[in-house]
C-alpha cells in the first residue's frame, strides 16, 4: 500500500518552454514527503520541525519523460529500508500512467543540533508496518 498525492504541474514549476524546469521537482518530492509524513506518519512537519528535523542526506533522480503545465502528476512515496536513524524512500511520479521521474533518497531523524536520534517508537512503528505493507505488495506482484 503506497501513498500517493496529486499535484497539478503549475506555471511557477515550468521552463520557457512550458515543460517541468527539473529542479522543481525536487520541490515536489519534498512536498510529497512532507504530506507523507502528516498524513501517514501523524509527525507534521510543523510541529516535528520545532524540536528535530527529516534532511534528505542522499537523493537520486531519473527523469523518465517530460511533463508539461497542466499535467497532473500522481506521486506516490513507499518506504523501502527503515535504520536506526535513516529511511530510504522510492519516489515516482506518473502522469495517466506514464512515468515521469524516479526518484530514491534518505532521510535522517535528527535533533535540532543536527546530531542523528533513532526513529521516536510511534513514528517507528507507523514506518515499519508501511515498508512491510510494501514487501507484501512486492512480492504479491
Amino acid at each position: 500500500m503506497s501513498f500517493s498525492l496529486s499535484q497539478k504541474v503549475l506555471f511557477k514549476h515550468c521552463d520557457p518552454a512550458g515543460i517541468v524546469f527539473y529542479p522543481r521537482y525536487f520541490e515536489m518530492i519534498n512536498d510529497a514527503v512532507e504530506v507523507f509524513f502528516d498524513d501517514v506518519v501523524g509527525a507534521s512537519f510543523e510541529t516535528m520541525h520545532s524540536t528535530h528535523g527529516v534532511p534528505t542526506v542522499q537523493i537520486a533522480s531519473k527523469f523518465v519523460t517530460a511533463s508539461r503545465h497542466g499535467d497532473v502528476l500522481d506521486i506516490s512515496v513507499i518506504p523501502t529500508r527503515l535504520g536506526n536513524a535513516s529511511l530510504d524512500l522510492a519516489v515516482t511520479a506518473t502522469c495517466v500512467g506514464q512515468v515521469r521521474f524516479i526518484s530514491t533518497l534518505t532521510l535522517v531523524y535528527v535533533r535540532k543540533d543536527m546530531s542523528t536520534e533513532r526513529w521516536p517508537n510511534e513514528m517507528r512503528i507507523i514506518l515499519n508496518s508501511q515498508l512491510q505493507s510494501n514487501l507484501k505488495d512486492v512480492a504479491n506482484g
